[in-house]
């Protein structure tokens, strides 16, 4: 006979493979998280409409939580804005760790209300192992995201860096390591306890000393951290979906931060270390910053630049985020096209503070996908492009990654865009990026710096474009 609920359980996995797979793209993430949003509704009515068969006052709490935080989460959703997605993601992290931490505390306390034993008796090794692992790696989970959250909201302004942090963060992996081995051999509460507190204090060690550049990368391994908790709380509680939804989370948060880490030029087992990114570099004031000479231009100034153009190439970073310009980039692309100027749009893998935010941006102001394309794809064309429009994008266009040893950010991928006929630098001020550098493309002088809001300086590009 078919088991009806096993046959539920895999549709619900094969709904969130199939939003991973359509995530990949611009043209299916949309219809890709409705899935997702399907098979997690799922996932959480079939064990209520279990609990309707003998519904008590467990129950109801049920009912009382999951209304209540579906509330939360819809309110949240509806007022977030898109520049505080990443810290958004941070912070939903930490609770997915919380969570873990609270369930292995709670089965410790009980495990025969989860059928694991007996009262009183002994809890099978496996177990065990699956109890500390879990708290260990949701409390790493819980402190490391809410450093993060306070790193990208401005909370936290400047890297934690000490003498011999990496020889005390091995040395309290090594230690949380034994006492994992003691608590599944004694199982003392005194035990979980230090597990926690351990594992609480390495979360927030590994996270503090990452500079400001490297926070996406940091951020996409706190996504694979907060999967394999998840997964851990599946094999605690027995929840096949639980085990696989959870994986499939910490694989791809994995490989997407194997990918990043490609991307920057870092080393995978360094972030997990918390080994890099923790230098903190020079700003404009300081007296080994670049400084010399900058050309500005206004709106109309720039206007005439572009119009005379063959082709052009925008570059969006956060300062495009922060001022939700792409609709006004959308309506200059739009009219550049129409003038027979070829355009294109260039996406680092870490613009944005988070993978896939300057994509998602662009696509929500319908810009073609075919006409963004990534750091490999187009770098080689800015040597033969007439202007390049970079909007807030700092870090990802600085040539001292190519040029300066000493830079934080050496050895990080970024975009040519220094080579290019003319550059339109869009900003808000001199002041220097995410990653508290400054950046010599800025006195180049074939750069152009138009200082303002990204979307008034559209705005005012698209208006003296179109009295001409």
């Amino acid at each position: 006979m078919i088991d009806s609920q096993g046959v539920i359980f895999v549709a619900i996995c094969v709904l969130f493979i199939l939003t991973l797979k359509g995530l990949s793209s611009s043209n299916t993430a949309k219809k890709s998280n409705l899935i997702g949003m399907i098979g997690m509704m799922t996932a959480i009515l079939i064990p209520l409409l279990n609990g309707l068969k003998s519904p008590g006052l467990n129950f109801i709490i049920s009912l009382i939580a999951i209304g209540s935080g579906g509330i939360i989460g819809f309110r949240i959703a509806k007022k977030i804005d898109m520049i505080a997605l990443p810290q958004l993601v941070a912070a939903f992290h930490s609770l997915v760790g919380l969570a873990a931490v609270c369930i292995s505390v709670s089965v410790y306390l009980a495990p025969h209300l989860y059928k694991i034993s007996g009262v009183n008796t002994f809890i099978p090794v496996s177990n065990a192992i699956e109890m500390a692992l879990g708290a260990a790696i949701g409390a790493i989970t819980f402190t490391g995201s809410i450093i993060a959250f306070g790193k990208l909201q401005g909370f936290i302004d400047n890297p934690l860096i000490f003498e011999y942090q990496h020889k005390l963060n091995l040395t309290i992996g090594l230690i949380l390591c034994a006492v994992i081995v003691c608590f599944v051999i004694n199982q003392a509460p005194l035990l979980l306890t230090i597990i926690i507190l351990l594992a609480s204090s390495l979360g927030m060690l590994l996270v503090m000393p990452i500079g400001g550049a490297d926070m996406p990368v940091v951020v996409s391994m706190l996504n694979s951290y907060s999967g394999w908790a998840a997964a851990g709380i599946g094999f605690t509680l027995n929840n096949h979906v639980l085990i696989i939804v959870g994986a499939l989370v910490g694989a791809s948060g994995a490989i997407l931060s194997s990918i990043m880490c490609k991307g920057m030029n870092r080393s995978l087992f360094n972030v997990i270390i918390g080994g890099f990114g923790n230098e903190v570099g020079t700003t404009n004031n300081s007296p080994g910053a670049p400084g010399g000479t900058i050309k500005t231009c206004g709106p109309e100034d720039a206007s005439i630049i572009i119009k005379n153009a063959n082709s052009v190439i925008f570059v969006p970073g956060y300062g495009m985020a922060v001022s939700q310009a792409q609709h006004a980039i959308k309506e200059l692309a739009d009219i550049l096209k129409n003038e027979d100027i070829s355009v294109k749009f260039a996406i680092h893998p870490v613009a944005g503070r988070m993978p896939g935010h300057m994509n998602v941006l662009l696509a929500e102001a319908n810009i073609p996908y075919e006409d963004v394309m990534e750091i490999d794809e187009i770098n080689h064309e800015f040597a033969r492009t007439d202007v390049v429009i970079v909007l807030g994008a700092n870090d990802i266009t600085n040539p001292s990654a190519k040029t300066d040893p000493t830079s934080p950010i050496y050895g990080m991928p970024v975009l040519d865009v220094d080579k290019a006929k003319t550059v339109l630098f869009v900003k808000r001020s001199m002041a220097s990026g995410y990653a508290g550098i400054d950046n010599p493309l800025f006195y180049k002088v074939n750069t152009m710096m138009v200082l303002g809001d990204a979307k008034k300086v559209c705005e005012g590009i698209l208006q003296a474009m179109k009295m001409y």
